[in-house]
């Protein structure tokens, strides 16, 4: 049970850097340079203060330790870390939450969306256009990603490939959902039978 709630209480970033300090030993400086290489924006939201932060936190629970490095004169941002087999047995414990596999995202388009029809005229078609020509730049961005990422893994069976896949298949799935919202919008009316909830 101790352990459940040690996996339960690390966060995003922390499982993060687990991972990555379990592949081999950085330092901060380069475990946030190796983060934004992976584009980890994409995925995870991790920023630079909670790289720090989170080695700071995983070395005092004893899921990281120290790693010798001849830079070690050069401060704590060059400090190497590792991750200890207490760290990666944490990491394991985390990956089997349930959470992980069951959560909805809330993007602000589909709050937009729900707004929407408070919007002046000629502001939905405008913003479809404005979410199309993102979608149509994310696309292309993470088709780049992909070849890259094919080239360094050097084969299709890998989690990085699988992860971009499924972003490049969401968004060319939005944009064909975007084509036909555009043909539908002169058609868009009021809830016929808005029921309302009573006090």
């Amino acid at each position: 049970m101790k352990k459940k709630k040690e996996a339960a209480r690390l966060t995003t970033a922390d499982l993060v850097l687990l991972s990555l300090l379990a592949e081999r030993p950085m330092h901060g400086y380069q475990a946030n340079a190796e983060l934004v290489r992976r584009e980890v924006q994409d995925w995870a939201g991790i920023s630079r203060p909670q790289v720090y932060y989170s080695l700071e936190k995983l070395a005092r629970l004893g899921m990281l330790r120290t790693a010798a490095d001849k830079n070690e004169a050069e401060g704590p941002e060059r400090q190497v870390y590792a991750a200890t087999a207490r760290g990666t047995e944490a990491l394991a414990n985390a990956l089997e939450r349930e959470d992980w596999t069951t959560g909805r995202e809330r993007p602000a388009f589909l709050t937009w969306m729900a707004l929407s029809w408070q919007a002046r005229r000629g502001v939905f078609a405008r913003q479809l256009r404005r979410r199309r020509e993102f979608l149509l730049r994310e696309l292309a961005r993470e088709k780049e990603t992909l070849a890259s990422v094919l080239q360094e893994v050097g084969h299709a069976h890998h989690e990085a490939v699988w992860m971009i896949t499924l972003m490049i298949a969401g968004f060319e799935t939005e944009l064909k959902w975007i084509a036909k919202v555009e043909k539908e919008m002169k058609l868009r009316g009021k809830a016929k039978h808005p029921e309302y909830a009573s006090a």
